[in-house]
């Protein structure tokens, strides 16, 4: 699987932006997805995940309530949509895939347990 992040870019705090990540392969229905982030200095980070059939969502904290994961199994396609944004928030964003390995909640939010990652996509949210 190949996956590639778009959508980033440059927002004042308060606005908002949509990521994308589409996947190769013919397997796209089949993989739970998730979003991660990394700020400089500092470890990468659950964001969210979505399951395989859509089902299960599961959130940061941090970005409850902002963030919206979804995906379109018909485009390959998994999205953040990023909305309130503030300056903490400024990060590379990755999606990534996992297989049938994940289950749980823990899981989901386990980086070690995705097998794809794409490339990154820069956000940066001015104050």
């Amino acid at each position: 699987v190949q996956l590639q992040a778009s959508g980033g870019g440059l927002v004042q705090a308060g606005g908002s932006l949509r990521l994308s990540c589409a996947a190769s392969g013919r397997s796209f229905s089949l993989y739970n997805m998730g979003w991660f982030r990394q700020a400089p200095g500092k470890e990468r980070e659950f964001v969210a995940a979505i399951s395989w059939s859509g089902d299960s969502i599961y959130y940061a904290d941090s970005v409850k309530g902002r963030f919206t994961i979804a995906r379109t199994n018909a485009k390959n396609t998994v999205y953040l949509q990023m909305n309130s944004l503030k300056p903490e928030d400024t990060a590379v964003y990755y999606c990534a895939s996992a297989g049938a390995l994940v289950r749980t909640v823990v899981d989901f939010t386990n980086p070690t347990k995705y097998s794809y990652w794409g490339q990154g996509t820069q956000v940066t949210v001015s104050s």
